[in-house]
């Protein structure tokens, strides 16, 4: 039997969308947990057999999740159906005029192709809300991707992609203009994660220039709740890089928009992240009282508000101890930061896997700082793996711990089961 022609169709969306192969089996994963209950079980592997041309045809409800994720026909993806009679290969010692013949006749098919796509040979597409729907399906898809895993540089790919595509949609047809203020929120909201993802793998300059684009896509859409995030997220990409009077100065544009009078949950959020900045800033009384505000201001938030989905995922109980852990780490006051980290831990959703090793690896080091090198080396080695070995922060944060424990207990075995226990997270990385 010859060797499988490769789905040159697929490797091309894929490109062009951002996703690596690891990346689209999550996504196809997801949407057939979404049809069928259960969740798919695709690999990375798997994409490389779609691509390499060795599954010509995936089974039926694979094949429905991934038109769902890509929005084309599986045909359109380059798949085949079973059963369907393919060409004979091309012999190697076909004449070169027969090439030359095959050549044209593709440039014309091609030629074709675009010319039935032109603006003056088709009628002009209606664009509708349910445009805008999909885009925020897709969403939902990049929020859980970043709370399993976050700072991956597929994930930032992916999701300045996305906003190309909802950019691309303004001028594919006509629209009304709460249709259009709602592609422009859409847009805003994945280059937003596009920018925290960069925030989160420590590339900061890729970050500020993904802020750049949300930043004007928000102002044209005129979305109150996104434009929040994304100057939450200024203030928090400064807050990381050790510069609290920007990152005070970013968070004070979120805090200061009318959607923290409307909504409480908004107000508490942006004091919980002042809070944390000034403890960067090594400010104790602001800190405090910014966090005793925001938590009053949680308590008094509707619960059954109608809130945007990268709002209900992430911000609770749980993000609030964890960015008090984060202010009292930087102040010093290792117990009481251990005391937000034991809260923060205990009230995580199960699907918050990034801020469980975030949250971890903070209570290791105000474990450790309180001359505790057993809890807290056993704490540590509680983070998983892929985190420990592919989340930039987490990484970072584990080498800080590392270093802090050689220099503290020098000499005590403790070290050396830490050592062991790293280096075989990088040898199963």
């Amino acid at each position: 039997m010859g060797e499988a022609a490769r789905n040159t169709a697929l490797e091309a969306w894929m490109n062009q969308h951002g996703y690596s192969s690891n990346s689209l089996a999550e996504a196809v994963n997801l949407a057939v947990e979404r049809l069928t209950g259960r969740t798919g079980g695709l690999d990375g592997s798997s994409i490389r057999d779609w691509k390499a041309g060795r599954v010509r045809w995936p089974k039926a409800a694979t094949r429905k999740a991934l038109e769902d994720v890509s929005g084309l026909p599986a045909a359109a993806l380059g798949f085949v159906p079973r059963g369907r009679t393919h060409s004979t290969p091309t012999s190697p010692q076909e004449d070169s005029d027969t090439m030359k013949r095959r050549s044209v006749i593709g440039g014309i098919a091609a030629a074709a192709t675009v010319a039935a796509a032109a603006p003056h040979t088709v009628a002009p597409r209606r664009i509708g809300m349910r445009d805008v729907d999909r885009l925020q399906q897709r969403f939902a898809e990049i929020i859980a991707r970043d709370h399993r895993h976050g700072g991956q540089r597929g994930l930032e790919q992916q999701a300045a992609a996305l906003a190309e595509e909802a950019l691309n949609l303004q001028n594919a047809g006509s629209a009304t203009q709460r249709v259009r203020g709602n592609l422009y929120a859409a847009a805003a909201a994945f280059r937003s994660s596009a920018m925290w993802a960069a925030i989160d793998g420590r590339r900061y300059d890729d970050a500020k220039a993904h802020m750049r684009e949300a930043q004007a896509l928000a102002e044209m859409s005129g979305d109150q709740a996104i434009k929040f995030r994304i100057w939450s997220h200024a203030g928090t990409m400064y807050r990381h890089m050790g510069r609290p009077a920007d990152a005070l100065a970013a968070n004070d544009v979120a805090r200061s928009l009318h959607i923290t009078r409307r909504d409480p949950m908004f107000a508490s959020l942006g004091l919980a992240r002042h809070g944390a900045i000034q403890g960067v800033a090594q400010d104790c009384v602001g800190t405090r009282r910014a966090f005793d505000q925001a938590q009053e201001a949680m308590l008094r938030a509707d619960p059954n508000a109608c809130r945007p989905v990268w709002m209900l995922a992430f911000y609770d109980q749980a993000e609030l101890h964890s960015l008090a852990l984060s202010a009292y780490l930087a102040l010093g006051d290792y117990q009481t930061a251990e005391f937000h980290a034991h809260r923060c831990l205990s009230a995580l959703r199960p699907h918050m896997a990034r801020s469980r090793a975030i949250a971890t690896t903070r209570l290791a080091h105000a474990q450790l700082a309180q001359g505790e090198a057993d809890t807290a080396t056993a704490t540590a080695m509680k983070v998983a793996g892929d985190a420990a070995t592919q989340h930039a922060r987490v990484s970072r944060m584990l080498q800080e711990f590392g270093a802090a424990l050689r220099a503290t207990a020098s000499g005590s075995p403790i070290v050396q089961t830490w050592t062991e226990h790293a280096a075989a997270w990088r040898t199963t990385a």
